[in-house]
This record gives structure tokens, C-alpha cells and sequence, in this order.
């Protein structure tokens, strides 16, 4: 796998090394907060999630708190740079990087981790820190492609916030095909009038 691919997937390039990095911890605490939410961000679950004692993670951490602060800013800074890094890198089209972003959002459900964060954000400064940086890094890539196709800034900005929010949405439409639905709505977003 490229180092490409690896940053797009998620996946590491090499097979996991049997010591523990600081990013596998939060990894699987974003993992754990996908699944659920803050309430299941702890330190003994977190520890099962990735077959290791307790113990470990001090290996890497101060405390709890020290944790979720650098999971707070894993969120807004290294992950969401690496990413946009990636897609940029990966095609040369702008609207296929967009197309690229749709389809890693999905298969990584970065949606439901944005989601937690959001929650997290109304009760901790650091999260709603971390989630205005990365609402400011992905709303800038978004428009920055827009903007390579003919939009003005200001119109690339309220398309990519379309963008974002639909991909934050949890409106119940079982009659609409959700594989597609990102797909269809970005065609509307980028169609000029």
C-alpha cells in the first residue's frame, strides 16, 4: 500500500509494530468516541480496544487529561493535515478530490467522530477548539477546489459549508440511497446556473 493510499484509507503503509505509538491510543479513542460518544472514552475500555493493560498508557500519557487534549488536537491537526495532504496529492481534479473526501468520510465514518467531537465541544474547551480548526481546515479545502472550478470565494465557501453539514446530517431518508446521495448533491453543488 502508498503512503497515499495509507493516509487516505486510514491504514498504516507497515504492519502494526507490537509497541504501542501515541496514535494508535488515539486511534482508538476516536474509535471508542465513534462508537460511543464521550461516555465511552475511558481509560480501561480504551485499553481493551487496542489488547493492552492499563498500564501502557502511561507509557505515552501523563494523565487522562493530557490524553484528551492531544485526542482533542489529533482531531483538528494531524489527522485532518494529513488527509487533506493525501487527496491533494491523489488526483489532480479538484472535484475528484472532493469525490475522494466523500468516499473516505464513508468508509472511515468520520461523520460519527465529528459528531462526537461536536458533543464533546459543549462541555470542553479544547474540543471545541479542535473542532473549529478542523471546521476551518476542511471548510478551506473545500472551497479552495470549488474555487479551482470558476467559484468565487464567497460562493465556494457556502457550497463547502453544503458539504460539510451534509455530511454532519443524521436526517432519516430511508427512500434516498445514501451510497449515492454525496455523489448526486455535490453534481448539484458544482453545477453552475
Amino acid at each position: 500500500m502508498s503512503s497515499v493510499q495509507a493516509a487516505v484509507s486510514g491504514q498504516s503503509a507497515s504492519p502494526r509494530s507490537p509497541d504501542l505509538t501515541p496514535r494508535d491510543w488515539l486511534e482508538a479513542g476516536q474509535s471508542l468516541l465513534r462508537r460511543g460518544g464521550l461516555r465511552a472514552l475511558k481509560l480501561r475500555p480504551l485499553a481493551e480496544e487496542l489488547k493492552v493493560s492499563t498500564g501502557s498508557f502511561y507509557h505515552h500519557f501523563r494523565d487522562f487529561d493530557d490524553y484528551q487534549g492531544k485526542l482533542a488536537g489529533y482531531f483538528a491537526e494531524d489527522q485532518i493535515s494529513d488527509l487533506i495532504a493525501a487527496l491533494e496529492r491523489a488526483s489532480p481534479d479538484p472535484i475528484g478530490r472532493i469525490r475522494l473526501l466523500g468516499q473516505t468520510v464513508r468508509r472511515r465514518g468520520s461523520s460519527r467522530i465529528a459528531v462526537a467531537m461536536r458533543a464533546w465541544a459543549e462541555s470542553d474547551p479544547r474540543a471545541r477548539v479542535a473542532v473549529e480548526r478542523h471546521d476551518e481546515l476542511m471548510l478551506d479545502f473545500l472551497a479552495r477546489n470549488l474555487m479551482e472550478i470558476g467559484f468565487s470565494r464567497d460562493e465556494a465557501e457556502v457550497r463547502a459549508y453544503g458539504l460539510i453539514t451534509l455530511g454532519l446530517s443524521k436526517v432519516h431518508a430511508p427512500h434516498l440511497d445514501m451510497t449515492t446521495l454525496f455523489e448526486t448533491l455535490l453534481d448539484i453543488i458544482v453545477a453552475r446556473p
